[in-house]
C-alpha cells in the first residue's frame, strides 16, 4: 500500500493547536487559502497569533498541518474499507465506495484540488502534499487492479483516478447527487473489462 504523505512528520496537537487547526481548515475550505489571513485564524480561534505561529511556524505550517490531516482522514476510510473487503474486484472499487460518505462533506469540491489552485509554486510544501495524494490514488488503483489481475494496470489507474475525480467535481460544481453510484458503475465496467 502506497505510504500516506508526510507520515515522517506525524502532528501532536495540543487541545489550543486544534482548536487553530479546526477553525483554519473551515476557513480554508470554505473562503479560500489565500483570502484567510493568520489575523481572522487566530482571532476565530480565540487565541492570539504568536500562539498560532507556536504552534505552527506560519501559515504554511497550519496549511500543510491542514492538508496533512485531511488526508489522514480520507486514507483512513479508505484503508478500513479495503481492510474489511476481500473481493479483489470490489477491493479496486473501494474509493468509489467511500464517496458517498466523504462527498456530503466536500460542498466544494476537493480540498486539494482547491489548494493546488491556490498555490502555484511547484516548491511549497502543500503543493508536494497535494501531488502526493493524487499520486497515492493513482498508486492504490494500480496496485489493486494489478493484484485483482487486470490487464495494464497503469492505464487502467489513470481512468479510474479521472473518474474519482470526476465524480467530485459532478456532484460538488453541478449538482449531481448521483454522481458517486454512475462513476462507480463506469469503473466497475472498466475493471470487469480489463479482467476480460
Amino acid at each position: 500500500m502506497p505510504a500516506a504523505a508526510g507520515d515522517e512528520t506525524e502532528v501532536r496537537l495540543t487541545p489550543g493547536a486544534k482548536r487553530i487547526l479546526d477553525v483554519a481548515a473551515e476557513l480554508f475550505y470554505s473562503r479560500g487559502i489565500n483570502a484567510v489571513g493568520v489575523d481572522t485564524i487566530a482571532a476565530e480561534s480565540g487565541v492570539t497569533k504568536r500562539t498560532l505561529y507556536d504552534r505552527f511556524g506560519s501559515k504554511d505550517g497550519l496549511l500543510v498541518t491542514y492538508l496533512k490531516t485531511r488526508d489522514r482522514r480520507w486514507r483512513e476510510l479508505v484503508e478500513a474499507r479495503l481492510n474489511a473487503e476481500a473481493d479483489p474486484v470490489r477491493r479496486a472499487l473501494v474509493p468509489f465506495d467511500v464517496l458517498p460518505e466523504w462527498l456530503p462533506q466536500s460542498s466544494r469540491g476537493c480540498s486539494f484540488v482547491n489548494a493546488f489552485a491556490e498555490l502555484p509554486e511547484p516548491d511549497h510544501p502543500g503543493r508536494r502534499l497535494i501531488v502526493a495524494e493524487k499520486q497515492w490514488l493513482r498508486d492504490l488503483f494500480r496496485d489493486l487492479l494489478a493484484e485483482a489481475g487486470a490487464k495494464n494496470p497503469e492505464d487502467l489507474a489513470v481512468q479510474l483516478l479521472s473518474l474519482h475525480e470526476g465524480a467530485i467535481v459532478s456532484y460538488s460544481i453541478a449538482g449531481e447527487s448521483a454522481a458517486a453510484s454512475i462513476t462507480r458503475a463506469a469503473a466497475e465496467a472498466l475493471v470487469r473489462q480489463a479482467l476480460g
